[in-house]
């Protein structure tokens, strides 16, 4: 009696291959976030003005998603063309040194993502309209 593997699907295939091209990018990414908040670091110690905060917040956002994509395409190709279709494989993947270094890489990116759109990027506080 034979017993045979069920082959992936091909959007799997199809989406693994597009993650690792979209993961090739990643230091390219992560070094454009890496000065885009090196310049927000450093207007705000020149005590920029809130205008200056708000484009410089708002870019190293932009930077700091960009980069978060690139790190999940990184993740999951990391795990593997199986790991698309079964949550079981994608488990066991995430469980293994490789795995665990791009989960650790994609939940920094978060958070720092997170953080800055809390606290980095200041509101400028617009002026309420007269009832009449």
């Amino acid at each position: 009696m034979a017993f045979f593997r069920p082959r992936v699907s091909r959007e799997a295939e199809v989406r693994y291959h597009a993650d690792l091209e979209i993961s090739k990018s990643f230091p390219e990414l992560l070094e454009k976030a890496r000065t885009a908040e090196r310049v927000l670091r450093d207007l705000r110690a020149a005590d920029a003005d809130e205008i200056e905060l708000l484009g410089a917040g708002t870019a190293f956002d932009k930077a700091l998603t960009e980069a978060l994509r690139a790190a999940e395409a990184g993740q999951r190709a990391t795990f593997g063309v199986r790991a698309y279709d079964d949550r079981i494989a994608r488990r066991k993947a995430k469980a293994t040194p490789a795995g665990r270094l791009w989960s650790d890489e994609v939940e920094r990116l978060r958070t720092l993502r997170e953080e800055n759109r809390l606290w980095g990027i200041p509101r400028i506080p617009r002026p309420v309209p007269a009832v009449r």
